[in-house]
């Protein structure tokens, strides 16, 4: 009888680490012009910020529409990188809120309004995972704020994102890098808006994400 020898399972090849780069290089440099220009800034003109070639662009994202849902998440994860960091600080639950408020503004997330509604796969799997650990930590930084009686109870998770959104929109016509000093002070207005007790209550209801994905 003879015996059948399992051949060795293969090895899935690690990328190269200049590969990693470039890819890198184009997601940062499509971010910024995305920040700077809107979702529909020419791909020749990110692979010349990112110093690569054309063609090295379209090895990594085949279409706009993949450029543009990594960058989505992109944003997203070091979104949620800066709530971790919030989530791992003891003390004052209110300021790590407020520190990841403004860390979230320098993430540029309001970049991805106009992405996020441009007509691109909504439920991908690699933008749910991404959106879902989003909303999770940044609900769980909020809960910690209102556990600890800090966070007026009438504010939701969409209401903070919202604001730093808006917030961190540089004004129609108006240079974006220019506009950045008027950021973290505005933030800071909106901040001392959310500290328990609240002063006056709100009108409507608080908002969610689920009501944000909403068409």
């Amino acid at each position: 009888m003879s015996t059948v020898t399992a051949s060795p399972p293969r090895k899935v090849p690690r990328p190269r680490a200049d590969a990693v780069r470039n890819r890198e290089r184009i997601v940062t440099a499509a971010r910024e012009m995305f920040v700077e220009h809107g979702p529909h800034v020419p791909l020749d003109d990110i692979a010349r910020r990112a110093g690569v070639g054309n063609a090295t662009v379209y090895r990594n994202f085949p279409d706009r529409e993949a450029l543009v849902r990594e960058v989505v998440c992109s944003v997203m994860d070091r979104t949620a990188e800066a709530a971790e960091v919030a989530l791992a600080e003891t003390g004052d639950a209110f300021a790590a809120l407020e520190r990841f408020v403004h860390a979230s503004a320098d993430e540029r997330i309001s970049a991805l309004c106009p992405m996020i509604s441009s007509a691109f796969d909504q439920n991908h799997p690699d933008l749910e995972a991404s959106r879902e650990r989003l909303e999770r930590l940044v609900e769980e930084v909020m809960d910690r704020a209102a556990a600890a009686g800090q966070l007026r109870p009438d504010v939701g998770v969409g209401d903070v994102m919202i604001a730093v959104a808006q917030l961190s929109r540089p004004p129609a016509g108006s240079d974006c890098l220019h506009s950045d000093r008027f950021v973290h002070r505005l933030l800071q207005l909106f901040l001392d808006g959310l500290r328990a007790p609240a002063r006056s209550a709100l009108p409507g209801e608080a908002v969610t994400f689920k009501e944000l994905r909403k068409p």
